[in-house]
């Protein structure tokens, strides 16, 4: 298996996937391209979270019954699992959250919201995710804190020239995303983690599209916070994964106050567990962390560096095939795109890109179209829509050339290229 590319492996991952089995019995097309909205699951994880509500259910925590000790020990294994897959140092540093989005807003709360005052600076990109900006839109209302950004280029690279002016003392977070999810756009976290930890800044980064698709290293990489989603990188929705660095630990308080979090309560006071369980309030998604931890081990399997160059010719061949195509305008670093990329995104002058993805949903292809939760940036890059195309591990190159086929028919019927 590892002499091979993942190219030859494409046909036996896809059969993991019961939704590609499904669609073939129904004699049905399913041209999924849509990864970095959310995954397929293999039939792994689907069997983990049966197994778990079929053979072990019960809640976690505090159950003294043997099926509760063993629903606990899945799921602290889970949390096992996910340390050792970003190499975390320690299971503490890990937190189950509901996706990327909450994770960000849990630091927003539980350490932003108290630890920012009037004056200080919060610096984002022009690249965010709404998930990264809006809740930093509140803290800095509730604050005083400033928003700064660090700008894009007009190919929706990042522009590096003013660093060190951006980022200053007075900048107490930089909060950056690892891959642009509407873009493609690889930033340089390395430098731009050199300049926060010059003048003491905390670092988050919102692995969202960069954990389904390349090894992380937390230990390496050493943000102060780090957030990604599971539904992305094959797992269920509705589970998500904050990395806190252990070093940062004193500096929070509870998110959300409850059940699962509290070590004492009277009442009139209350005191806290330790982390990770002072930011995991209530009754856990058990089954979905599970379910994870089922797809990191699925992941485990996949070479990473074939990953990345599957990823980058499925793209290079759909830009090469774009570029062939007169009225498309292709978003983002094209260069960057043919060699780290997974995703290429794109307008058809003359054309709604929901009007573009309704057409190829009618052929079987499954498209975004809309600004992606990044609204502010397709403002900058003065357009109101585009259509992404992004891949993952069980997409081929038979159907980046079904896309361009169906995107030449469209384009044929346009008034100015008959």
């Amino acid at each position: 298996m590892k002499t091979q590319t993942l190219f030859k492996k494409i046909l036996t991952i896809r059969s993991d996937f019961p939704i590609f089995t499904h669609a073939v019995h129904k004699n049905r097309l399913l041209c999924y391209l849509d990864n970095a909205a959310t995954t397929h699951k293999p039939q792994s994880v689907i069997d983990g979270m049966v197994h778990f509500y079929s053979q072990d259910n019960a809640t976690v925590g505090r159950a003294i019954y043997t099926s509760g000790e063993r629903a606990t020990s899945l799921y602290e294994a889970a949390r096992e699992t996910v340390q050792h897959f970003i190499g975390a140092q320690n299971a503490s540093e890990i937190v189950f959250t509901r996706g990327a989005t909450e994770g960000i807003n849990a630091i927003a709360h539980a350490w932003a919201a108290h630890c920012l005052h009037a004056g200080d600076e919060i610096v984002l990109t022009e690249l965010e995710h709404h998930a990264n900006l809006l809740p930093w839109q509140r803290v800095s209302q509730q604050t005083g804190a400033v928003i700064k950004f660090i700008p894009i280029h007009a190919d929706g690279s990042l522009d590096y020239t003013d660093l060190d002016t951006i980022i200053t003392h007075k900048t107490k977070l930089v909060a950056t995303t690892h891959v642009s999810n509407a873009l493609g756009t690889t930033v340089d976290i390395d430098r731009i983690i050199t300049r926060a930890r010059h003048v003491g800044a905390r670092i988050l980064i919102d692995a969202s599209q960069s954990a389904p698709h390349q090894r992380i290293n937390v230990t390496t990489l050493d943000p102060d916070f780090l957030v990604f989603s599971g539904h992305k990188m094959l797992g269920p929705t509705g589970i998500g994964v904050l990395y806190v660095k252990k070093s940062v630990h004193h500096e929070l308080v509870p998110y959300q106050c409850g059940g699962g979090m509290v070590f004492n309560a009277t009442w009139q006071t209350a005191s806290w567990l330790k982390m990770p369980h002072l930011l995991e309030a209530g009754t856990p998604a058990i089954a979905q962390a599970i379910g994870l931890a089922s797809a990191i081990s699925y992941l485990e399997q996949i070479d990473f560096k074939e990953l990345a160059i599957h990823e980058a010719a499925l793209c290079s061949r759909l830009i090469d095939g774009l570029l062939k195509l007169l009225p498309i305008r292709i978003l983002g670093p094209i260069a960057q795109l043919r060699t780290q990329g997974h995703l290429v995104s794109f307008v058809v002058n003359g054309l709604h890109a929901h009007d573009v993805a309704a057409y190829l949903d009618h052929k079987g292809i499954c498209v975004r179209a809309g600004h992606h939760c990044a609204q502010p940036l397709a403002q900058t890059l003065g357009i109101e829509a585009s259509v992404r195309v992004s891949f993952y591990l069980y997409n081929t190159q038979q159907e980046v050339d079904f896309l361009l086929e169906t995107l030449t028919q469209i384009i044929s019927h346009l008034p100015d290229m008959k």
